[in-house]
């Protein structure tokens, strides 16, 4: 079992993949992602990753602010799971890498689980969180700020980006309410 190891071309192609959600190619052959949070290419990337977590066999939910957990099962059912992850949204002009890297070595630990037939007492989660970079809504990290307690639901619902687009109506928008 020492020599476990996820599948870097699997890891690359996830990557490469979700990065074309939202894709936005400069005039030098520059790369990077447009994927503001709750977009329609926000929903497009969310539907991907999600369809990934369920061919895993993951429990896939969402909480009342968009957030996403998948969990693999542990051994021990009435632990709480170890969560990787991070986000899948960007800035404006933001890089490939960006949080989507979090979320895809997540995946990548669990399906190396899977095929090396590994049981882990503890279940373990892959997690993306709404809003971290704060390029739409704010605050920053608001997905997971909710998630911890630190701020209110109905607060972060009503949050309204530049544009006075309601957090809240964009998450029912794009059915990730």
């Amino acid at each position: 079992m020492s020599d476990l190891r996820i599948d870097g071309g699997r890891l690359w192609d996830r990557l490469e993949a979700l990065g074309e959600v939202g894709a936005v190619h400069g005039a030098h052959g520059e790369r990077g992602c447009a994927r503001l949070a709750l977009t329609d290419a926000d929903r497009d990337g969310r539907d991907l990753v999600v369809g990934w977590m369920r061919d895993l066999g993951m429990q896939v939910s969402t909480d009342a602010v968009g957030n996403v957990v998948a969990v693999h099962p542990g051994t021990d059912a009435d632990l709480a799971p170890v969560i990787i992850g991070s986000h899948i949204d960007t800035v404006r002009t933001g890089g490939r890498f960006d949080g989507n890297l979090g979320v895809l070595a997540g995946l990548q630990v669990v399906e190396t689980l899977i095929t090396a037939r590994v049981a882990t007492r503890r279940p373990v989660a892959v997690a993306f969180f709404t809003g971290e970079d704060g390029a739409r809504f704010q605050p920053d990290m608001l997905g997971s700020l909710v998630y911890v307690g630190g701020m209110a639901l109905e607060d972060a619902l009503d949050v309204r980006d530049a544009d006075g687009v309601r957090l809240g109506d964009d998450l029912t928008r794009i059915g990730y309410a």
